[in-house]
């Protein structure tokens, strides 16, 4: 446009000021996809003619997301079902626990849906028949199956509904095959078993309570099985009755077999018939197996896959021998390889000497071949296992795994980010600036700095440390753990609990504040786990982390420094005060005194809503907490499991509930 053509500038403009409906559609639509859906139909629809108009776009209410949308109230759900209720074709109300069944029944209003998440949510078997009845597009739905469900009371129309849906979500609180019988299209399954093996009432239940109850139809278009499997006897004697059938006549079309499976899980002859079916039948883009089905080198070989894009080969004995010959030597293409899960797997780059001890080096030449082979990885998980790397120029494990650029996600244990020798450019550490008092040591008091800076000194991030160098290699990094190799959680959510917790690896000590300041160049970091790091001395390199990461959202830290001696806790409360995104904290330490001084600095933190506390021997100020719960007003979990008596937590929770 020619100066001649422009029109005068508005006072607003000339002001240099910018109003926020003069933005462009496409922006405004933008910004208002980051409002809850229950605010912008009921609030900002309101404001003026433009937003009016802008928050009914199909792009904005074709998909509602209800699910830990906390303020989303009964009638807030009620209103916002009768605004839009016939636009909604895709709904998430998952773990909606507040929500009444009453309150449910109203999805029978949204017509229009597609796909649907109840998990969660309070649902009978009267109740699921009548929303679902009224659902007739319905082709994704997630539902959880509670102690007395009951498929007989399902209406005639909502298995008609059924028989069209392609993909279920499942959980499964009692044994049942739940809607699965009904829904004879499925190409999606996924289960979840969370069944106790006894009832409240101290009963014990049996997997073969669902013998007899249905027939399950061969699934000829199963794409897709996935199972999930909580500890207990129980869920492996249920989750053998589904295999079951599939060892029948395994779906032709399958491409995805998951099954996740805590501890030991041993094969039968079902079993062993299907992976022999599989083997001749199907070629897979995904497989994960419990870890004893994965012990013989001889099952990978027969296996065929066609571009696959996810492995799992967790706590298996597998070499690393076997790996490259199997996956990568039996002429298969694995650049399509998305994610790859070898957690445990502590003799996956070794040769094929299972006879590995764990101070042993890694053999970097078969982690070289897979980095190369496996170039556009985003997911990689080499957790729980001792992967120590030799002192040869470039053969490090750090050095190796900065050639995968596309990485989003990586889990490593703590001893393979260590330099593989002592380095003469590198100083020793000084002693700890905030170990423990001996004696009346004096109080340090929040809001003063008390860490030394984090760019300066023994805790400033080194350049020339292999850690540094793989995470500047990844910058676009949002998901990191970093977790000694013999770490056990107290309290553990998937896995068997153990009593017995290993000592950290030597090569651990290595790994102290420097190389947790290193974090702080992942500007993208949106989940951080750092777990039993013994060469931790002041916890400076939080800081960093907390500075910098201004994309966190979910911070676990458990069992670092010296254990008995929570020395790091005036740079997690330096800390804490730069986390204005963070959602979910997990702390797990021994003998960790949550005083008023941790909840005022967890005070800052105004977007938190959930806070899990495991600290054995530990203590609490009930006060605290309370003064605590009072600021952040977003908290809807509050776990704290510490050394306190029953009578003093029971006192808290009344207190609670009375607020």
């Amino acid at each position: 446009m020619s100066n001649d053509d422009a029109a005068a500038p508005t006072a607003e403009e000339a002001s240099g000021d910018t109003h926020l409906l003069g933005f462009s559609d496409e922006i405004l639509l933008h910004i208002l996809s980051h409002v809850p859906s229950t605010d912008l139909v009921l609030n900002v629809r309101h404001t003026c003619r433009k937003l009016s108009a802008l928050c009914l776009d199909k792009s904005l209410v074709h998909t509602v997301l209800l699910q830990k949308d906390y303020q989303a109230s009964e009638d807030k759900v009620k209103q916002l079902v009768k605004e839009i209720g016939r636009e909604i074709q895709q709904l998430n109300m998952a773990g909606c626990y507040w929500l009444s069944g009453s309150t449910i029944e109203h999805v029978a209003r949204c017509h229009s849906l597609v796909k649907v998440n109840l998990s969660g949510c309070h649902l009978t078997s009267l109740r699921l028949s009548k929303v679902l009845s009224a659902l007739q597009h319905l082709r994704s739905l997630a539902i959880d199956v509670s102690p007395g469900f009951d498929a007989s009371q399902l209406s005639s129309e909502c298995k008609a509904t059924l028989s069209r849906v392609q993909e279920l979500k499942q959980t499964l609180f009692t044994p049942s095959y739940g809607v699965v019988p009904c829904c004879a299209s499925l190409q999606k399954l996924l289960l979840y078993f969370e069944i106790l093996d006894r009832t409240r009432e101290g009963a014990v239940l049996s997997g073969q309570l669902m013998v007899g109850q249905s027939n399950v139809p061969h699934y000829q278009n199963l794409r897709v099985f996935y199972a999930r499997l909580a500890p207990g006897y129980i869920n492996q004697e249920v989750v053998r009755l589904y295999l079951a059938v599939l060892s029948d006549r395994t779906p032709e079309n399958l491409h995805a077999f998951l099954i996740s499976v805590p501890g030991s899980f041993a094969e039968s002859g079902a079993t062993k018939n299907l992976l022999d079916s599989m083997a001749r039948n199907v070629a897979l883009d995904a497989l994960q197996l419990p870890k004893s089905w994965l012990n013989g080198p001889t099952l990978l070989q027969h296996m065929k896959f066609n571009n696959p894009f996810y492995f799992s080969f967790s706590r298996c004995t597998l070499s690393g021998g076997h790996l490259i010959q199997r996956l990568i030597n039996g002429g298969k293409d694995l650049r399509s390889l998305a994610s790859l899960n070898l957690s445990g797997c502590v003799h996956c780059l070794s040769a094929d000497s299972l006879l590995r001890k764990a101070e042993d080096d890694i053999d970097s030449s078969i982690l070289e071949t897979l980095v190369e082979s496996c170039c556009n990885l985003h997911h990689l998980n080499l957790s729980a296992a001792h992967h120590h790397s030799s002192d040869g120029l470039g053969r490090h494990l750090c050095q190796l795994l900065a050639r995968l650029c596309h990485l989003r996600s990586l889990s490593l244990p703590v001893c393979s980010v260590a330099d593989s020798a002592p380095r003469p450019d590198r100083a020793p550490a000084p002693p700890a600036m905030h170990a423990v008092p001996r004696g009346f040591g004096k109080k340090v008091r929040i809001g003063v700095q008390t860490c030394p800076n984090p760019f300066l000194g023994q805790s400033a991030p080194q350049p020339a440390s292999v850690f540094w160098c793989l995470l500047k290699k990844l910058p676009y990094l949002e998901h990191l753990e970093l977790i000694g190799s013999n770490f056990s959680s107290a309290m553990p959510r998937n896995e068997p609990a153990i009593r017995n917790s290993l000592p950290p690896c030597s090569r651990a000590q290595n790994v102290g504040d420097s190389e947790v300041a290193a974090i702080g160049q992942l500007t993208f970091l949106r989940h951080l786990t750092l777990a039993q790091l013994p060469g931790m001395l002041t916890g400076s390199g939080l800081v960093s982390i907390g500075l910098q990461c201004q994309q966190l959202q979910s911070l676990s830290l458990a069992n670092l420094g010296m254990m008995g001696k929570v020395v790091y806790m005036p740079a997690l409360a330096d800390m804490l005060k730069h986390c204005k995104r963070l959602k979910d904290l997990r702390l797990e330490q021994p003998y960790f005194n949550a005083n008023a001084q941790f909840f005022q600095a967890l005070s800052q933190c105004s977007t938190l809503q959930r806070l899990c506390l495991v600290s054995r021997s530990g203590t609490l100020q009930p006060d605290a907490v309370l003064d605590f719960m009072g600021r952040c007003l977003h908290v809807v979990v509050c776990h704290m499991f510490t050394g306190e008596s029953l009578i003093t937590c029971k006192n808290l929770q009344q207190a609670l509930l009375r607020r």
